[in-house]
């Protein structure tokens, strides 16, 4: 019994020194393994396989462009975060069966918030999403059973659930959606962040400040936006995402550096007014484009800048920078040029005389003609403070080639003197020979200097000056003969901190004598009172500046149109705005650029009005300026309120409607009841944004925004049929 015993205890421990001895073996194999994969290449590459399934390296952070903004603080261009909304089919937790259990409501919801799709339309979207991932798993399935080492490309990874870009109070909203409400690994929401560029003005300054691409990686594409991008844009940092307990999480690495704001020197109301009173005479003329800038005298800074084109349907919109690309022959504005180098050359007097006769002057085989010369007047002799009044090309022909006709040179010598060919870049990005005055020496080597050149480069011909150089030289004459660069970017900001200021370059500290400057600043006081430009002579303040008027070269001549335009300054006694005006291709008749002179004038007075302190009784308004304010659509009953606090009268609404158009018939403001029907689109042309986003938005509509000022346009007509839950965009101007 006892040696049994013994026997079957042996057996036992020799079978379990079996199994102990296998189990070393095993822990060796894995110490061996552990060992290989922590120290050899091998391990390294089984590193790597796992952080990519866990870690996503070197993602982009963007950083946030700078802001723009108006010489007092008011938001021209703004970036704000929008989000593109994908779902990944191959999310590590999405399950099939919840999926279908709760696409049903997801779609629903999604349709009522983005109604540009229906709920059948989101719902096959998410189905053949996931219908794609079940696809793309079987072909893995498939290539791994044949042993076909080809990767799958994953396109259910990547599917795009909504067509707009969303806000984040929109994000929010939609991760509360069913099957969305879930963590993302379980519903695939991927929600993916950028930076969209956003104009709280509208298209107030909107070739000025320019564009970004849409891509806002690619950076600025036009105007300050693209003149300041390497300032604006901000440094990319770097950030990896991490999968955690089943959660990715984004871990920063480098912190993005945002952009620098600027600070220009546009006041809002003043660019306004401009745009404005530019568009209003573009649209009377039916011209082809046209550019109004408005600066201070002083400083230097441009308040106000349009630049207008006619677009294919007729209105007009900000396009080309014509302030800068205009490369026209500037007509009459140039003959204070010819003056100024003849007084200055001591060649001339104001009181000295030219002969005119009719308006006809025959030189070297070709006529000179003034303005007047159909009209078969002789006006005998002319002084030359008289021919800049009426604008003679007679005399500005005579003076040049009475000082200049055996040395052409001296006279193009004192235009340089001046400063008017001094190469100068400005805050808009240009192209060529935009932005630079093109004024040819007698040796130029690519445009022939003939006979005729010197006559007629006197009165605006055979020279291209764009409309800013114009400006900049007139200021001079207004800035007491210290001529200064126009400008636009004044303060660079960072963090809210001044980082630095601009201020108006230097061209010329004298453009010339004190006694012809005196000279000149009284000949344009005299175009205002006596000359070609009466009608720009205002009741509140007195003006001085120049009109021009030049045919348009075009096919081998003359025959393309006119180029009209207006540069002067005020109040002339004491200077504190300087404008330039310039229309191209007016209709009708466009002698004397009296066009472009009533802009000037529009935009000078209602300036004078909004910056300075003008009593009524010391401007003694007439009906120029006191035209009844105009009340905008809306709300009848918040109208009355006011009108009752200004004294102005109005009559009583025969309607039961709170909502009406008022006019003035020029007793009171008589309002008129506005169609309205539950069941079609209220019209709100004419109302400011409050009352327009209430009325639409409490008729069931979704209402998208633009610009700024009373509604223009709407995008579904008044009175169509009403479908609630649909967006509309309205334009404010």
């Amino acid at each position: 019994m006892g040696k049994k015993s013994e026997e079957n205890k042996k057996r036992i421990l020799n079978r379990y020194g079996l199994i102990v001895f296998f189990l070393l073996g095993i822990g060796t194999l894995i110490i061996f393994s552990a060992a290989k994969i922590a120290f050899t290449a091998e391990g390294k590459k089984w590193r790597e396989v796992g952080e990519k399934e866990t870690i996503i390296k070197n993602r982009v952070i963007l950083p946030k462009r700078g802001n723009i903004y108006t010489y007092d603080g008011k938001l021209l261009a703004t970036s704000e975060p929008l989000f593109s909304i994908y779902m990944d089919f191959w999310a590590d937790g999405i399950r099939e069966d919840t999926l279908m259990k709760y696409v049903g409501d997801l779609s629903i919801a999604l349709s009522k918030k983005f109604p540009d799709r229906t709920a059948s339309q989101y719902k096959n979207i998410i189905l053949n999403g996931w219908k794609l991932r079940k696809k793309e798993e079987r072909q893995i399935q498939e290539n791994a059973a044949r042993n076909i080492d080809k990767k799958v490309k994953l396109k259910s990874r990547y599917v795009r659930i909504l067509r707009p870009d969303i806000s984040y109070v929109d994000l929010k909203e939609i991760r509360t959606y069913p099957f969305l409400n879930q963590r993302s690994n379980r519903s695939g929401l991927i929600a993916e962040e950028k930076n969209a560029r956003k104009r709280p003005f509208g298209n107030l300054a909107n070739r000025t400040v320019g564009n970004v691409y849409k891509d806002l990686e690619k950076g600025g594409a036009s105007g300050l936006e693209m003149k300041y991008d390497s300032l604006l844009r901000g440094v990319e940092g770097v950030k990896s995402r991490q999968k955690i307990q089943g959660r990715w999480t984004d871990i920063e690495e480098i912190a993005a550096k945002d952009g620098y704001d600027i600070i220009t020197t546009i006041d809002a109301d003043i660019q306004e007014v401009t745009e404005r009173a530019l568009r209003a005479k573009l649209e009377e003329t039916s011209a082809e484009s046209g550019t109004a800038i408005i600066m201070e005298t002083k400083t230097g800074e441009i308040k106000g800048i349009a630049n207008l084109d006619r677009m294919s349907n007729g209105s007009y919109a900000e396009g080309n920078p014509n302030a800068f690309s205009y490369m026209n022959e500037p007509g009459s504005t140039f003959k204070t040029v010819t003056v100024m180098v003849a007084l200055d050359d001591g060649l001339i007097t104001p009181t000295d005389s030219f002969h005119v006769g009719n308006g006809i002057y025959k030189y070297n085989g070709k006529l000179v003609l003034d303005h007047y010369w159909r009209q078969g007047r002789d006006r005998g002799y002319l002084t030359v403070k008289e021919g800049i009044e009426i604008s003679s090309n007679v005399v500005m022909s005579k003076i040049v080639l009475k000082g200049y006709g055996n040395d052409p040179t001296k006279y193009v010598k004192g235009i340089d003197r001046i400063g008017l060919r001094k190469k100068l870049t400005w805050d808009v990005p240009l192209n060529g020979i935009e932005g630079t005055s093109s004024i040819r020496f007698p040796d130029d080597k690519i445009n022939y200097w003939s006979k005729t050149t010197l006559p007629w480069m006197s009165f605006g011909y055979e020279s291209k000056v764009p409309p800013i150089y114009l400006l900049m030289f007139y200021n001079g004459i207004a800035n007491g003969g210290k001529m200064i660069k126009p400008f636009i970017a004044k303060t660079l900001l960072k963090g809210g901190k001044v980082v630095e200021e601009y201020k108006a370059e230097v061209v010329n500290e004298k453009m010339c004598k004190d006694t012809t400057l005196v000279q000149i600043q009284d000949m344009l006081a005299g175009v205002i009172e006596n000359g070609t430009a009466k009608m720009v002579k205002s009741n509140y303040f007195s003006i001085a500046g120049k009109t021009g008027t030049a045919q348009i070269a075009g096919g081998g001549g003359y025959n393309n149109g006119y180029y009209v335009s207006f540069c002067g300054y005020f109040p002339a006694d004491n200077p504190k705005y300087t404008c330039f005006v310039g229309i191209r291709k007016p209709q009708g008749s466009p002698s004397g650029g009296w066009q472009a002179g009533m802009v000037f004038k529009n935009i000078a007075e209602q300036t004078y009005v909004k910056r300075t302190q003008l009593r009524p009784e010391e401007a003694k308004i007439d009906s120029t300026l006191q035209k009844m304010p105009t009340i905008k659509s809306g709300n009848w009953e918040n109208s009355q309120t006011v009108l009752s606090m200004l004294n102005f009268k109005s009559y009583i609404s025969d309607s039961a409607s709170d909502w009406v158009k008022v006019t003035y018939d020029s007793v009171a403001y008589q309002p008129k009841a506005l169609a309205m029907s539950k069941n079609t689109v209220p019209s709100v042309l004419g109302m400011g944004a409050k009352d327009a986003i209430y009325l639409l938005e409490k008729s069931g509509l979704r209402v998208n925004l633009t610009g700024s000022g009373k509604v223009v346009s709407q995008s579904f007509a008044p009175e169509s049929k009403l479908v609630k839950g649909t967006t509309i965009s309205i334009t404010l101007k």
